[in-house]
């Protein structure tokens, strides 16, 4: 085998579900970036707009980097019945989120990736592991180590296993033998142009059609400002009025625009991975049991899953527009007793739930 078959080999012996390897160049949907920075559609993500020079170009993060080792990792998992996930009364959690935090997985997996690089090259090398956490625009460097290709909700789509797919990196100093990629015209991730060979979206629109707060701008351009998965994660104020009827149940992260896709629908398969699982009580909490969680009782049940990225303030404000969706009386003691939680924005949204409620009522 020649050494880029055993790297390969030995990816798929620690796990992981794909593997591609792409040249350590400037990011080919550089300027795609830029535009998007430019509409500020990364919202408050304040990092994604930090010095995009280094973001765009591996070898500013590496000193001589000459090779970007992308695995991909399926989180795939089956629905929860219809009934249970359907229950306006239970939150919903993104899959990626089913069980432990992803992170501690996979990080230690490509650590061991490279320590395996560095014994069979010989020498030390210069390289930096990354799961989803480096300045580095992944899909992109997956799609051009032929992982898959970028599909129009910007997600990257691997035409045997969908899109539920985990990605990290491994930023090297060696020179390995690079994939065909996934452009096949150089015009970027959020653009036109994927190759035939490793599939397309076609004329299919589905996922844009489905988003419940329309937050795809045009086909491969996603407005932050307007995602669930942004809304319910990563930002860190109060949801805006006009979007809270249209984030239903979810409280963490969002699937709608995957849930579609003929790729997944049709190729998708379980996981072998045991850090996931179904449990109904984690993938569909109570919403008033989650009300009630205080400082303590949130750390202890989210220790370990990537919920508490959200923080308790995040979460319970989450749950309490779920609950004003909800919309049925059973919410209003947690939601009476949440007036009193000494979390401004918690206070805030329980308001807001109590008054949908009341004027449901009539």
């Amino acid at each position: 085998m020649s050494l880029t078959q055993l790297i390969k080999e030995k990816a798929y012996d620690l796990g992981f579900d794909l593997i591609g390897i792409a040249p350590a160049d400037r990011a080919p949907h550089a300027q795609a970036y830029r535009r998007w920075l430019a509409k500020n559609y990364h919202a408050q993500m304040q990092w994604l707009a930090r010095d995009p020079h280094r973001r765009e170009d591996p070898r500013q993060v590496v000193p001589g980097a000459q090779s970007v080792v992308v695995v991909g990792l399926s989180y795939f998992l089956l629905n929860p019945s219809g009934d249970l996930w359907r229950d306006p009364a239970r939150g919903r959690i993104a899959r990626y989120a089913w069980g432990l935090d992803y992170h501690d997985i996979m990080l230690p997996r490509l650590r061991q990736l490279g320590e395996f690089v560095e014994q069979e090259i010989g020498r030390t090398l210069n390289q930096r592991a990354y799961v989803d956490t480096g300045p580095i625009l992944e899909r992109g460097f997956a799609a051009q180590a032929g992982l898959g290709f970028i599909g129009k909700n910007t997600m990257l789509i691997n035409p045997k296993l969908g899109s539920y797919l985990f990605l990290g990196e491994i930023l090297v100093d060696a020179e390995l033998e690079y994939d065909e990629s996934a452009f096949d015209d150089g015009a970027g991730c959020f653009t036109p142009g994927q190759s035939k060979r490793i599939g397309t979206c076609g004329n299919c629109t589905r996922c844009l059609q489905v988003c419940p707060t329309h937050a795809f701008s045009a086909p491969y351009v996603l407005d932050s400002n307007l995602c669930i998965s942004y809304l319910t994660i990563e930002h860190k104020g109060a949801i805006p009025i006009a979007l809270r009827p249209l984030i239903g149940n979810w409280i963490f992260g969002c699937d709608e625009c995957q849930q579609l896709c003929p790729w997944v629908r049709r190729y998708s398969r379980p996981t072998r991975e045991k850090f996931l699982r179904y449990d109904p009580d984690w993938v569909a909490p109570r919403l008033v049991d989650l009300m009630t969680l205080d400082d303590a009782a949130f750390s202890a049940r989210f220790k370990g899953p990537p919920l508490k990225r959200a923080k308790r303030r995040g979460i319970l404000r989450n749950v309490a527009v779920a609950l004003g969706n909800w919309g049925n009386p059973e919410a209003l003691p947690v939601l009476k007793q949440a007036l009193k939680d000494p979390e401004p924005l918690i206070q805030e949204h329980a308001a807001w739930a109590i008054k949908q409620i009341v004027s449901a009522a009539g």
